[in-house]
């Protein structure tokens, strides 16, 4: 099994690099591709999707992951389902055996950070183990400007005193990260559909 992920900046990429191995198995390759933010993932989608049309072996499985920002969920995720349609590729939503899966991150990577907050504690030690009980962060996937409170919470308490370093923290985060107790609902969702991507019998 081979899986692609096609991202549209380095933190996920940075992010995923540390968590896939840990969640994978061995025979299970993967590959990452990082673009110059959405728009430029966006811009440059339908022409990779119809190299890949052409010759996509059975056992590849393709994942795009963008951030929801400000966009509506739901049309930002209909926009990429045209866009595999029109290129000829199966996507999960469509049901039956699959190519590719749109995934939306909500709001932010940071999110799924929230989610799991005790992998923050781990990375990060000084950070309060309260801050998920606190109004505006109870919900990981409904707090507004994500990595920017995230940002806050851990200047706060004595780290990234001149900018949170993004790549950084998702290697830190990443390495201690559960899926099992992430609170996240956008990444049970990626956690969720990245296991079925998986054969049951592989590794």
């Amino acid at each position: 099994m081979h899986l692609v992920f096609l991202l549209e900046e380095q933190s996920m990429e940075a992010f995923l690099q540390v968590l896939l191995p840990r969640l994978l198995p061995e025979d299970c390759s993967h590959e990452t591709h990082t673009f110059q933010g959405k728009r430029d993932l966006k811009r440059k989608l339908e022409a990779r999707f119809r190299g890949y049309s052409r010759w996509l072996p059975d056992d590849w499985r393709i994942f795009v992951l963008v951030d929801r920002d400000g966009d509506d969920c739901e049309e930002l995720k209909e926009e990429l389902e045209v866009t595999a349609r029109r290129s000829g590729l199966r996507t999960i939503s469509r049901g039956g055996l699959w190519q590719l899966a749109n995934r939306i991150v909500i709001e932010e990577l940071e999110a799924w950070y929230f989610g799991d907050w005790q992998a923050v504690r781990q990375a990060y030690p000084r950070v309060s183990p309260h801050i998920p009980t606190r109004a505006g962060y109870r919900d990981p996937d409904g707090i507004a400007h994500t990595w920017e409170a995230f940002e806050r919470i851990l200047q706060r308490h004595g780290y990234f005193s001149n900018g949170l370093r993004k790549t950084e923290a998702a290697r830190a985060i990443s390495e201690h990260l559960d899926p099992a107790v992430n609170r996240s609902g956008s990444f049970s969702v990626f956690h969720r559909t990245l296991m079925e991507a998986v054969p049951a019998d592989a590794g």
